[in-house]
């Protein structure tokens, strides 16, 4: 029988690149993004640089909303920003079914704490949807199928009451090719299990290809943590590209570019992309992974995740606290 992990453990792992973290098949690669498009892009010759740039005029798309804080100016100011990393696996992105986020993590960026932090969200949580308060109770997972990016920026910010500032979209291929475009990842699993024809042995360091690595974040019916766990390995995967992608030259490929830009969907310009390059990316150095905890309900027949009000303001917290803002109440379930 594996252990279990303490709340504590659950609630907040720090890591340089090593240690348990929670993880999602696709929705980790959002990270990618930051890693991907803007890990390193300044350090790199005209020529890569005139192929990031294409990349990133492919990849933008506006949220559709106003946004809460003045994003240039906290990029000028250096001051800590939030991105909502979502992570989508039902097809390519230009289909006309939009689909869930089965990832959904608010990932903060810290220049002056030198600190990243992941928190990730119950897909599954009791909310309302932003503009769909009729349709009360929502998983919080289909406000981007309700209304796309900016519907569920502005829920998570009126469920926390926390500025998002920036998305980032990628759906199920862009991880398999980040994996593998760096070379494979390394990732020691805290759980063994067999998965779509791997296996994975817990504590065992183990070098994995973008095949690999993605069944390794997908698993989630034989894990005791549920989708809980596989947050987990999903932020532990997420850690471990930004570990690889760093020193990836291979990533500012146009052809690769090209591929994951097809994947991927941000309102981050190129830039805002080479401003967080070159002053944010010392934050990837110290990462803290962390999630909203909740509990199991039937409602309407059917499955929610209820998150407490004192994890919610807690959750809040740490957000708020991380972005060096005062403390405030937490949001409304109800996203009025």
């Amino acid at each position: 029988m594996e252990e279990m992990p303490s709340r504590s453990q659950m609630h907040q792992e720090k890591s340089g690149g090593k240690g348990p973290k929670k993880k999602h098949p696709v929705r980790n690669t959002l990270l990618v993004i930051l890693a991907v498009l803007l890990v390193g892009i300044g350090a790199f010759a005209a020529r890569t640089y005139f192929n990031a740039r294409n990349a990133a005029k492919i990849v933008y798309q506006s949220s559709g909303i106003k946004k809460t804080r003045n994003t240039d100016a906290i990029l000028n100011g250096k001051k800590p920003v939030s991105i909502l990393l979502l992570g989508t696996d039902t097809g390519a992105l230009g289909r006309d079914y939009k689909g869930r986020t089965d990832s959904i993590i608010l990932a903060t960026i810290n220049p002056t704490t030198k600190t990243t932090t992941l928190m990730s969200l119950p897909r599954d949580s009791e909310v309302s949807v932003s503009g769909f308060e009729q349709d009360f109770p929502s998983k919080l997972n289909a406000a981007y199928a309700y209304g796309s990016a900016g519907t569920t920026i502005k829920t998570v910010e009126k469920w926390l009451n926390v500025p998002i500032d920036y998305y980032a979209l990628i759906n199920m291929g862009g991880m398999k090719k980040v994996v593998d475009e760096v070379g494979g990842v390394d990732i020691t699993p805290v759980r063994t299990f067999n998965y779509e024809g791997n296996s994975y042995t817990k504590g065992v360091k183990t070098h994995m290809n973008g095949a690999k690595a993605l069944g390794y974040s997908r698993m989630r019916y034989d894990d005791p943590l549920g989708d809980y766990g596989r947050q987990q390995r999903q932020r532990q995967l997420i850690t471990a590209i930004i570990s690889e992608s760093t020193n990836a030259t291979n990533l500012m490929k146009q052809d690769f570019l090209k591929s994951l830009a097809k994947e991927t969907r941000t309102d981050l310009t190129f830039g805002n992309l080479t401003s967080i390059v070159s002053n944010y990316r010392v934050a990837t150095k110290n990462i803290v992974s962390d999630h909203a905890q909740g509990n199991g309900k039937m409602i309407n027949g059917q499955s929610f995740e209820v998150v407490p009000q004192t994890e919610k303001q807690r959750v809040t917290n740490v957000l708020r606290k991380s972005l060096n803002l005062k403390e405030a109440t937490t949001g409304s379930m109800y996203a009025k």
